[in-house]
């Protein structure tokens, strides 16, 4: 049984990871996040020591160690702009970390990083859970044995509502967040990246704090990006369905169907990592390097290949 501690305890994706811990076997002693509304912990783990003041927590994760009860891994779901200084966290109490994407802001933090991990002999691992999808493995094993002589023409399109709440948090603080297409599109990039190879052209048609879109032009796709957080962009089924999300990702005209099998995703992640395997920063790396040029780019508007909705 592994020794878990998580930080960012109150956010919306914490509770998957503690579902992760418990399913695998292995138990979490404590979790800190600043908000106190956490009594979904309860679910998992009520036993679990609390903090709201990160300092306190430290010292407890200190005392723990002193005490030859040593923690074996961090999860972090803090926010974004956390992230860096919760994996050094991690790595300096002797931990492995387990981080949801993007696993940090900037390409240079993963060379800190990376020199951390060295120094450690600790590891840090990204949770990229759409690496594990059923059918997202389907299509690129499918595109790893057809045939490279015409790169294939993808449309992804990801629009997902949010309320004026979105933009009074930290998610609506590009400083904070990186941005839609970083905290929204991550790890639809990181996917394509890895299904179609490396990044060759990026171009960015539009961008701003809802809604953003570009070109990016790969080793084996041409793939025209929409994302969104402004239901107003929702098409008019999903509306007339009451629905808040549209989730489409084309490959030469043909819809690639993963809309469901999402749930288990994060259970997946941490069986892999604790199984010897897991994604780790190289493998971040291209992604974060994508959207890190996205959001430093001069959209140049409408022309070129641009996504339908960009209209």
């Amino acid at each position: 049984m592994f020794q878990f501690i998580l930080l960012g305890a109150a956010g919306f994706v914490a509770p998957r990871h503690m579902k992760a811990i418990k399913d695998s076997g292995n138990q979490l002693v404590a979790a800190l996040d600043p908000k106190d509304s956490v009594g979904v912990i309860d679910s998992y783990f009520p036993e679990s020591d609390f903090f709201i003041e990160f300092e306190r927590f430290d010292r407890h994760v200190d005392k723990l160690r002193r005490r030859d009860k040593k923690i074996d891994y961090v999860s972090i779901c803090s926010p974004n702009y956390l992230h860096d200084a919760h994996i050094r966290f991690a790595l300096r109490n002797q931990a492995h970390a387990i981080c949801e994407k993007p696993l940090v802001l900037n390409p240079w933090n993963i060379d800190n990083i990376e020199e951390l991990e060295k120094e450690t002999g600790k590891n840090v691992y990204n949770i990229l859970q759409l690496r594990l999808h059923p059918a997202i493995i389907e299509l690129k094993n499918k595109v790893d044995n057809g045939s490279k002589n015409k790169k294939a023409d993808v449309d992804l399109t990801y629009i997902t509502s949010r309320g004026r709440w979105y933009f009074i948090s930290w998610k609506g603080d590009i400083q904070k967040s990186g941005g839609i297409a970083t905290n929204i599109g991550i790890h639809f990039f990181d996917m394509l990246i890895w299904i179609f190879g490396s990044v060759q052209n990026n171009v960015v048609h539009m961008i701003g704090s809802d809604k953003a879109a570009g070109f990016l032009e790969l080793e084996n796709a041409r793939v025209r990006w929409f994302l969104s957080v402004d239901g107003s962009n929702l098409p008019k089924e999903q509306v007339k369905k009451g629905q808040q999300t549209f989730r489409s990702i084309t490959v030469n005209g043909e819809e690639i169907e993963f809309s469901g099998g999402f749930t288990d995703l994060h259970n997946a992640s941490y069986e892999d990592i604790l199984n010897g395997g897991g994604f780790k920063s190289s493998h971040a790396r291209p992604s974060i390097e994508t959207v890190f040029t996205i959001r430093n780019s001069q959209p140049i508007g409408l022309k070129g290949d641009y996504h339908p909705f960009v209209k």
